[in-house]
């Protein structure tokens, strides 16, 4: 009989899978250390201006073989060293969690190791324990990307409540959809933050939505720019090339006050002072710096992550998974993907 090499689970060894949206990741943690972490971006949604669910699931199930092996490899990890399997449960699009978690559940049953499912929220923010400096339990998590914008209160690696979040649209959705409106190609949010620097942010302003307690609202703003520049573009049809650094400053800045207005009322309301971004706008550039001027001013200590692990990356899949099978909290083949899942139970309601 053959020896087994998988190692002490005690000190586990675990691949993580990501494929949520557009991004197909493979990530190896060794006891929590981040040994490789593997990401393939999808180039062919730039032709339509926004992630085609066909194309993405077909991408992935293309890059998901070759990316796991690249990461076994840097890794210098074999399939038989592994104590776990991870994948993305959700929120994501269906058919790219299938891709992750097909393989996935595929890999676990094959080579009989317990299987987890992570929820790509609660991920995000358990990327700021891959490297240090790392936030002090309890903190507030602004956690902001495309499809979500959220405070969350984090007492502990696997405790997290929401306290905010937005009623209509996310924060990353607003930031892609004006910059279509300005001209900017795919994915446009990167670009108008790019152009932002150039611009002067109190060129023009725009209304901010006012939301009772936490929560959020973006529509407003959307609704307000197309309009605002509809009726510039009836007088001067050059408008917004005429004044694309200014106008990009000034709705960026707009976005941001949104958003740290009610980071802002969360530590008053729960007197934390230990503050966190995570997502994909959070590698926004002004994000980052108006958090650490605002920090500045209310001594605050802030915690901004590295920005490849801000976009969507297989290191956070990896980490949250850990905490997890340290937890016990392992599942069966029969969990299945949920596009809308939540905090908490992970159901498929």
């Amino acid at each position: 009989m053959r020896k087994s090499t998988r190692p002490d689970p005690s000190f586990p060894i675990i691949l993580a899978v990501e494929s949520s949206c557009d991004e197909t990741s493979a990530a190896i943690s060794k006891n929590g250390e981040i040994l490789s972490n593997i990401v393939a971006t999808q180039a062919v949604h730039e032709n339509y201006g926004g992630v085609v669910p066909e194309l993405a699931s077909r991408a992935h199930q293309q890059n998901i073989v070759p990316i796991v092996h690249q990461a076994l490899r840097d890794a210098n990890i074999t399939k038989t060293m592994l104590n776990a399997a991870a994948y993305t449960q959700g929120p994501g699009l269906l058919g790219a969690l299938l891709v992750g978690s097909s393989f996935v559940k595929s890999l676990a049953w094959g080579l009989q190791i317990p299987l987890l499912s992570v929820n790509h929220m609660q991920a995000h923010i358990l990327a700021h324990f891959i490297e240090s400096p790392q936030p002090q339990f309890p903190f507030l998590c602004l956690t902001v990307s495309g499809g979500h914008t959220q405070l969350v209160v984090v007492r502990d690696y696997l405790d997290m409540e929401i306290i905010g979040e937005t009623l209509d649209d996310a924060v990353g959705e607003a930031f892609d959809k004006i910059a279509k409106l300005l001209g900017l190609p795919y994915p446009g949010g990167p670009h108008l933050d790019r152009i932002a620097q150039q611009g002067n942010p109190k060129r023009f302003s725009f209304p901010i939505t006012s939301m009772p307690d936490l929560n959020f609202s973006f529509s407003g703003i959307k609704t307000a720019v197309l309009y605002f520049l509809r009726d510039q573009i009836k007088q001067n049809e050059r408008f917004v090339e005429e004044n694309l650094p200014d106008l990009c400053a000034s709705v960026q800045a707009t976005l941001i006050s949104m958003l740290l207005e009610k980071v802002e009322a969360a530590v008053s309301q729960t007197g934390i002072r230990e503050i966190a971004i995570a997502g994909g706008v959070s590698a926004n550039s002004g994000l980052r710096n108006q958090l650490k001027v605002l920090a500045q001013q209310k001594q605050w200590q802030v915690y901004i992550p590295k920005i490849e692990y801000c976009t969507d990356n297989a290191a956070m899949i990896a980490m949250a998974a850990h905490y997890q099978y340290l937890g016990g909290q392992t599942d069966t083949l029969t969990a299945s993907p949920n596009p809308r899942l939540k905090f908490g139970k992970q159901s498929n309601d």
